[in-house]
């Protein structure tokens, strides 16, 4: 299992569009994928591959998640994913 976390520095979070272009990311990787926010319900690891989940965990502005990985390309995965959360702006 491979994991890592950052700050959503996003006005809006991860609303529509940039949930959408997360999960066309996720998408593309052989590994389980989970998203949670760093402090929020304990054990409750989210689908990072599923929109209606990703949308109703309503991750916002200022929030801090962990994406974890779990699987042949784990790493790249999750890298991506946090590169993506990092580099989105709107």
């Amino acid at each position: 299992m491979y994991k890592k976390d950052t700050i959503i520095r996003n006005e809006t979070g991860l609303h529509a569009r940039p949930a959408s272009d997360f999960i066309k990311c996720a998408g593309q990787f052989k590994s389980k994928l989970t998203i949670h926010r760093v402090g929020g319900t304990p054990n409750k690891m989210d689908n990072a591959k599923s929109m209606v989940t990703l949308l109703t965990s309503a991750f916002a502005c200022g929030d801090r998640v962990e994406i974890c990985g779990e699987g042949e390309d784990e790493v790249e995965a999750v890298e991506a994913l946090i590169t993506l959360i990092d580099n989105i702006s709107e």
